[in-house]
């Protein structure tokens, strides 16, 4: 019968301690995502305007000096990352792949422009910026138009900004979150314990000794929790930066080095000042009142 009641006690203990590491560690992994996701918010913003085009036609009569000389201009520009020449011919063949036809057939010309395609730099990426810099090439006499999407340009830099906005507020709802929920199933796991810390209490233990075991046993969870979320918050990012390395999500080792240890200590804290206290309301109850 006692070894009955002893399998059952330790299975218990055992469901106890694996509900409070769950919880950790799910709580950890969610809280470290949306850290990943605030710390690259603005390098996967940057790689999206960075795909924004600007498009200088050129006048038919201009000087391939002129147009040599424009393109090593545009390339050496502090707000340039790419540019490139495209000859009317080209444009005239991938527009005719996009239609799925040749329109010079019944055009019987090709009405298409010589130009260059110009990627900015993000930084570079807001509306002012971009008039100012299709004003100074369209300056130049030999060029016929600057074409660029004002209307995405602005609704881009509106919608990156509405974004990395509710990014910090649900970061802060989901922090506070977190610790609720870590701080109910470790007192959950304490308060399965309040007879044993009363009595041992009552022979004369110290608050400091009684405490001790329980904060050295949930910070050996919380530990444990916190390997398990960073386990799977790096099988994550190993998933995205395969999948979308265009994000570079690892380039910058040392972000990465911060976002694991906050994880890790976040875990760690979190466990102990929770232990603390759920053992501390223990103590301070009076015997009557463990029943309630």
């Amino acid at each position: 019968m006692s070894k009955s009641f002893e399998r059952y006690q330790k299975r218990k203990l055992i469901s106890s301690y694996f509900s409070v590491v769950l919880s950790i560690s799910l709580v950890l992994f969610l809280l470290g995502v949306l850290g990943l996701l605030v710390l690259n918010t603005k390098k996967m913003a940057d790689h999206f305007k960075e795909q924004i085009t600007i498009s200088v036609f050129l006048k038919d009569n201009a000087k391939q000096v002129e147009v040599d000389q424009l393109q090593k201009s545009l390339a050496m520009a502090e707000y340039t990352k790419s540019a490139t020449y495209v000859s009317k011919e080209e444009a005239a063949e991938k527009h005719s792949e996009d239609i799925g036809e040749n329109f010079q057939d019944f055009l019987g010309y090709n009405p298409l422009k010589n130009s260059i395609d110009v990627q900015l730099n993000a930084d570079f990426v807001t509306p002012d910026q971009l008039e100012e810099i299709a004003k100074e090439i369209n300056s130049k006499g030999y060029v016929d138009e600057v074409s660029y999407d004002k209307p995405l340009i602005g609704l881009l830099n509106d919608n990156v900004k509405k974004i990395s906005l509710w990014i910090l507020v649900a970061s802060g709802v989901f922090t506070f979150i977190a610790v609720l929920l870590i701080n109910s199933s470790i007192r959950l796991s304490i308060y399965s314990k309040r007879f044993i810390i009363k009595t041992m209490q009552m022979v004369g233990a110290t608050k400091v000794f009684i405490r001790r075991p329980f904060i050295w046993t949930n910070l050996k969870l919380g530990v444990l929790g916190s390997v398990i979320a960073m386990m799977c918050l790096g099988g994550v990012l190993y998933y995205i930066n395969d999948n979308f390395p265009e994000l570079g999500l690892t380039e910058d080792p040392i972000i990465l080095l911060i976002l694991f240890a906050s994880v890790f200590v976040l875990g760690i804290f979190i466990s102990l000042i929770s232990t603390y206290f759920a053992t501390q309301r223990f103590l301070n109850l009076r015997t009557d009142e463990l029943y309630y």
